[in-house]
């Protein structure tokens, strides 16, 4: 019996993936619950930087934590000439950081508000440790067919 892993720790196609997605949810724990949020990301030299709202003070549990981080195309569906659904689910240690005025110019717009507040973005960082790609083959959609 192989001791090789299935999958490779470090999948090539994910920080790729991620690049062609706008959101994603970023997990830790939180006074020892989880907790997920979502956040807006980019990629820059193969780090994830993301921009979420300071309001909650969720940045404040990721700062020096690991954390795990997921985006997909589960809710646009597959691009052009891809007949695939992908999940991209990384780890890393979290940092706050201030981006430079191209990086600001990347994530582009924030929402104006946030659950009622006005958006307060917090800015970090992730160098991906750990990364995994996940794909589902597309099959027919069944469009009125998720509820009773």
């Amino acid at each position: 019996m192989s001791t090789e892993p299935a999958q490779p720790a470090e999948d090539p196609r994910a920080v790729e993936l991620l690049r062609r997605v706008p959101y994603g949810r970023v997990v830790t724990s939180m006074r020892a619950l989880p907790f997920l949020a979502v956040a807006r990301h980019i990629v820059v030299r193969g780090c994830v930087l993301l921009r979420m709202h300071a309001g909650f003070n969720h940045h404040q549990a990721c700062h020096g934590s690991v954390v795990a981080y997921g985006a997909d195309n589960f809710s646009s569906g597959p691009g052009a000439g891809d007949a695939t659904l992908w999940s991209v689910q990384l780890t890393g240690t979290a940092e706050l950081f201030e981006p430079t005025t191209d990086e600001l110019e990347l994530f582009g717009r924030g929402p104006h508000y946030v659950n009622g507040e006005p958006f307060d973005p917090v800015h970090m960082r992730i160098e991906p440790q750990f990364t995994t790609v996940h794909t589902l083959d597309r099959t027919p959609e069944r469009h009125d067919e998720y509820a009773l």
